[in-house]
C-alpha cells in the first residue's frame, strides 16, 4: 500500500493567532467561563485551544438571547436576510484556507475531504438565498368559492431552532442547516461536538461578518448529556445529525413538547454492481464511495454486492485501487486519506474488524492500525466471506472497512441491500438502463448511480435524507428550507357568508352545497 510518511509535526506557527482572531468573543460566554475542555488534533502535537463546557444555566442565557433577538430578525424582508447568506458565501470563498485548516486539524482528515465541506458551505448559502423570496413569499390559494373566498398561505418562522452535530464533518454539519433555518426567519442555539468546535464557531465569527446580529446565533459548547439535551428541552424546532440511537433518545424529549423534530441518522449503505459495470472505469470512484474521510461519513459505502459473474475480476480491482490509496497527514493536498478522530473511534473499527476475521471473514486488505503514522490511524479495509453472525454485517462502522459479498444476481443483491433497518444512502454501478431499474428498487433516501454518494450529496435542490431508521425530514431542496416554518392559512370571506344568502332557507343549504361539489369535481375546479 502507498504510504506518505509524514510524522506528527508542531502547528503553523501563525495558525493560534489565526484562530483566536476568527473565534474571539464569536460565541456565548459559556465557551470563556467555567470548566475547560482542551481541543486537541488527531494527528498535530500541541493543543488547539479550549472551550467552555456549558452547563443548562448556559443554555437557558442562550435562549433568552436568543428569543430577545429573533423577532427582531424575523421582522426584517426575506431579501435582506437572504443578502446576507450571499456575504456569508463570499466569506467563506475568502478565508477558505483558513477553514480547512481547521477543519483538518481538528478531524484528522485529509484535505480534499475539508475542501468538501467548503464546498457543501458554500453551495447551501448560494441555493437558499436564491430561493427564499419565492419559497417564503405570501401565496394566494384557491378559497372555498370563487370570488367570495379570498385564501393566502404565509410562512412563518418557527422561532428558536435548535442543532446539535457531528464531529466528522463539523463545518458543513455545523452551519449549512442553520442557514436555511436563519433565512426562514429563525434565531439558532447550536451545539457543535466538543471534539470539533472551531469550526463551528469561525462559522458564526463570518455571519457577524456578514451582518448577522450578534445574538441570533448562539454556540454553546458542552455535552449531549447535558447541552444537548437542555437544547432539545427548550427549542421550536430540532435538528439533529447523529447515531439512531441518541436520535431516538432526543425524539422522545421533543415528541413530549410536540416540537418539529428533523434528523440525519445512521446508515448501512450498501453498493450494488451490476453485471454490465464498467470496472475498469469507476473502480477508484468505489473506492473513494467506501473510504473517503475514513469512512467516518454518514452516506460513505459499508457493504458491496457483486454478481457471480464479475466476482473475481470486481475483487482484484477493488484490491489494487484501494491498496493505491495514499495515507498521510499534514495541510497539504498530497494524501487521499488521513487519520481516524480519536482512539474510541480507532478501538472501534479494530473491534469490528476483530469479530469478523474470528467468525471466518477473509481480509483482502488493509486490516490494522498504522501507528507509524499517527495514534488513530487505520488503514482502508476490505473483506470477504463475512458471516451472518458478524456484527459488522448489519451495524455501522463508520471506520474505513467495507465488506464485499458475492450474489446469484441483481435481484439478490436488491434484496439483501434491502434487508436492513437502515435507509440513509446507497449506490448502483451499471450501464445507465440497468441501474435506473435498480435504483427505483432500493429503499433509501438517495441512490447515485456510477457514483457513491457526492452526485446526491451535492444535488442541494432536491430533498435528502433517510428512511426506515436512517432519519426522519429531510434537509436540501425546498423542504430543507420551509421545514423550518409554520404555514399559516388565512382566508377572507367576501360578499355573502359561507352559509349562502341571508334569504336561502335553511332546508336548501346542504342541497347547494352538494351542487357546488359536485360542480366543482366536473370542471376540476380547486379546491
Amino acid at each position: 500500500m502507498a504510504i506518505k510518511r509524514l510524522k506528527a509535526q508542531p502547528l503553523p506557527a501563525d495558525f493560534l493567532d489565526r484562530l483566536q482572531k476568527f473565534t474571539t468573543n464569536a460565541s456565548t460566554g459559556s465557551l470563556y467561563t467555567g470548566e475547560r475542555k482542551a481541543v486537541t488534533s488527531p494527528f498535530f502535537e500541541g493543543q488547539l485551544g479550549w472551550v467552555g463546557v456549558g452547563t443548562v444555566e448556559d443554555v437557558e442565557e442562550a435562549f433568552t438571547l436568543a428569543r430577545r433577538a429573533q423577532p427582531m430578525w424575523a421582522a426584517k424582508p426575506v431579501k435582506y436576510r437572504a443578502a446576507l447568506l450571499n456575504r456569508f458565501h463570499d466569506l467563506v470563498k475568502e478565508n477558505r484556507e483558513l477553514l480547512a485548516d481547521i477543519v483538518q486539524l481538528e478531524t484528522g482528515k485529509d484535505r480534499t475531504a475539508a475542501y468538501d465541506e467548503i464546498l457543501d458551505v458554500m453551495n447551501n448559502a448560494r441555493y437558499y438565498a436564491n430561493i427564499a423570496e419565492d419559497e417564503l413569499e405570501m401565496k394566494a390559494r384557491p378559497g372555498a368559492f370563487p370570488v367570495i373566498t379570498k385564501t393566502v398561505q404565509q410562512r412563518v418562522p418557527k422561532g428558536i431552532v435548535g442543532q446539535i452535530s457531528p464531529w466528522n464533518y463539523p463545518l458543513a454539519l455545523g452551519i449549512s442547516d442553520a442557514l436555511a433555518a436563519l433565512v426562514a426567519g429563525n434565531a439558532v442555539v447550536a451545539k457543535p461536538d466538543l471534539n470539533t468546535p472551531f469550526s463551528n464557531i469561525i462559522s458564526l465569527n463570518l455571519l457577524l461578518n456578514a451582518g448577522l446580529p450578534r445574538d441570533v446565533f448562539q454556540i454553546v459548547t458542552g455535552t449531549g448529556r447535558e447541552v444537548g439535551q437542555a437544547i432539545a428541552q427548550r427549542c421550536d424546532y430540532l435538528m439533529f445529525t447523529g447515531s439512531t440511537q441518541t436520535g431516538k433518545i432526543l425524539g422522545e424529549v421533543v415528541g413530549e413538547r410536540l416540537v418539529g423534530f428533523s434528523a440525519e441518522l445512521g446508515g448501512k449503505n450498501p453498493m450494488i454492481i451490476a453485471p454490465d459495470a464498467d470496472i475498469e472505469a469507476h473502480i477508484d470512484t468505489i473506492a473513494t464511495a467506501c473510504f473517503s474521510n475514513s469512512g467516518q461519513l454518514c452516506v460513505s459505502i459499508e457493504r458491496i454486492y457483486v454478481p457471480d459473474a464479475i466476482f473475481d475480476r470486481f475483487i482484484n480491482e477493488f484490491r489494487d485501487a484501494t491498496e493505491r490509496i495514499t495515507l498521510g497527514t499534514g495541510l497539504n493536498w498530497n494524501y487521499q486519506m488521513g487519520s481516524l478522530i480519536n482512539q474510541d473511534q480507532l478501538d472501534t473499527v479494530q473491534k469490528f474488524v476483530d469479530d469478523a476475521v474470528a467468525k471466518g471473514a477473509t481480509v483482502v486488505t488493509g486490516g490494522k492500525p498504522r501507528p507509524d503514522l499517527g495514534p488513530f490511524f487505520f488503514e482502508p479495509t476490505v473483506l470477504t466471506d463475512v458471516s451472518d453472525d458478524v456484527d459488522l454485517l448489519t451495524q455501522e462502522v463508520f471506520g474505513p472497512v467495507v465488506y464485499v459479498q458475492r450474489v446469484a444476481d441483481t435481484d439478490e443483491a436488491i434484496r439483501l441491500a434491502n434487508s436492513t433497518s437502515y435507509g440513509l444512502n446507497a449506490s448502483v454501478f451499471g450501464a445507465p438502463d440497468t441501474a435506473w431499474e435498480i435504483a427505483e428498487q432500493v429503499e433509501a433516501g438517495g441512490v447515485t448511480i456510477n457514483d457513491g454518494y457526492a452526485a446526491t450529496w451535492a444535488s442541494v435542490s432536491t430533498p435528502l435524507g433517510g428512511v426506515k431508521q436512517s432519519g426522519v425530514a429531510r434537509r436540501h431542496g425546498p423542504e430543507g428550507l420551509t421545514k423550518y416554518t409554520e404555514v399559516k392559512n388565512i382566508s377572507e370571506q367576501r360578499i355573502m357568508s359561507m352559509r349562502g344568502p341571508k334569504q336561502l332557507p335553511r332546508r336548501y343549504y346542504g342541497q347547494l352545497m352538494t351542487t357546488a361539489l359536485d360542480l366543482g369535481k366536473k370542471l376540476r375546479f380547486l379546491p
